[in-house]
């Protein structure tokens, strides 16, 4: 997982609870998981839409 061993993270999340606090921390972690969902989204529809235009040009060729 990106070279990142059990330590690193165990370093990394102590830091964003001193950064942020307790109380933050879980709505940080609600901002982050959303915007990684909509860019899987927005990849997923990019990857589509030139996919769905390769099959259209395909069907024009035949």
């Amino acid at each position: 997982m990106f070279g990142i061993g059990m330590q690193e993270l165990v370093i990394i999340l102590i830091l964003a609870l001193i950064i942020f606090g307790p109380g933050k921390l879980p709505d940080v972690g609600k901002a982050i998981g959303k915007s990684i969902r909509e860019f899987k989204q927005a990849s997923r529809e990019i990857t589509e839409d030139i996919t769905g235009d390769d099959k259209e040009e395909t069907e024009k060729k035949a």
